[in-house]
């Protein structure tokens, strides 16, 4: 009875031992595997971060009835990616606002970008998404419009604007100067024309000096248009003419050269982000043809989020 006590403890003992060290050597494992794991975070994540859900699928636009909010509404219908997405629309300055706020705290965020556009010049770290489907366009120009009439009834001042064309380095540069310094984009417009004579002298070529002839040019109240109609109002005055600048909405600028309502506009951007308004009214105005080329339009993320297209994103 006793040697049958013995031999059951002595095998309870080695079972327990047994467990002791199949437990010991899980941890151990467990430990080497929770060690690796660690070791390959310290790398780096492969996680790929959900910017859509980050920036709660919402793109961050400016004002209503702009060309670019009309297109990117378009883009948001196009692409399964941007499925529930929402845009949010509000002013240009609120947007840059956001866009700086981001990229102060390297966070996520989606915004509606162009070129020429100062925070270009201001963001060295931001990059356009590409649009596979082209929704966006490719290179786009900025041409100039006029009523038709102009070019017999104020024959100077058609040929000035017909002969005006600069670089989106020239606009960028305005407004960047403008958005540094606080200066009015029409006080630096005009400085501008100061220190760029041989610029100014192309434009001015054969064009003769009036006395008080009177010329209205329409625009878009954007930073972009406002360098652009200032800088050739200067020039106008120079000449002699008697310049009104008439800030409207992108659809009435169109609506007003066709009328007659106004004399020109230097703010027509083609192909694509002005192409429903151009097309709505092309039998009834002039198309002087571009002032500026290499402008752009497109989605705009910063360069630290980890994605290149549009159909990165997610949908909602």
């Amino acid at each position: 009875m006793n040697k049958r006590k013995d031999v059951y403890v002595n095998s309870k003992v080695k079972k327990t031992a047994g467990l002791l060290f199949s437990l010991i050597v899980v941890c151990i494992l467990a430990a080497c595997g929770s060690n690796d794991s660690e070791g390959e975070n310290t790398e780096g994540s492969t996680e790929q971060t959900n910017y859509s859900e980050a920036v709660d699928y919402t793109i961050t636009g400016i004002e209503p009835g702009a060309g670019i909010t009309v297109t990117t509404e378009k883009a948001i219908e196009q692409y399964d990616s941007l499925s529930g997405w929402e845009l949010e629309q509000s002013s240009t300055a609120a947007m840059v606002t956001e866009l700086e706020d981001a990229i102060a705290n390297e966070e996520p965020i989606v915004v509606t970008g162009w070129n020429p556009h100062w925070m270009f010049a201001k963001f060295d770290n931001i990059k356009y998404l590409d649009d596979p489907k082209n929704v966006y366009g490719d290179v786009e120009v900025i041409k100039s419009l006029a009523r038709k009439g102009l070019k017999e009834e104020k024959p100077n001042a058609y040929k000035l604007i017909d002969q005006f064309n600069w670089s989106v380095d020239d606009m960028e540069g305005i407004m960047y100067e403008s958005s540094e310094t606080g200066k009015d984009i029409a006080e630096v417009a005009k400085q501008w024309v100061k220190d760029n004579p041989d610029k100014v002298a192309s434009w001015t070529e054969g064009v003769e000096d009036v006395d008080g002839v009177a010329i209205e040019l329409v625009s878009t109240p954007w930073d972009s248009e406002r360098a652009s109609v200032n800088v050739v109002a200067e020039v106008l005055r120079q000449k002699g003419f008697e310049v009104t600048i008439t800030p409207v909405d992108v659809a009435v600028v169109f609506e007003a050269i066709a009328n007659g309502d106004a004399d020109a506009t230097l703010a027509a951007w083609m192909p694509m982000t002005h192409k429903d308004f151009y097309d709505e009214f092309k039998d009834d105005f002039v198309d002087m043809g571009p002032n500026l080329e290499g402008a752009k339009i497109g989605i705009v993320v910063p360069e630290y989020m980890d994605i290149d297209s549009i159909e990165d994103l997610q949908a909602k």
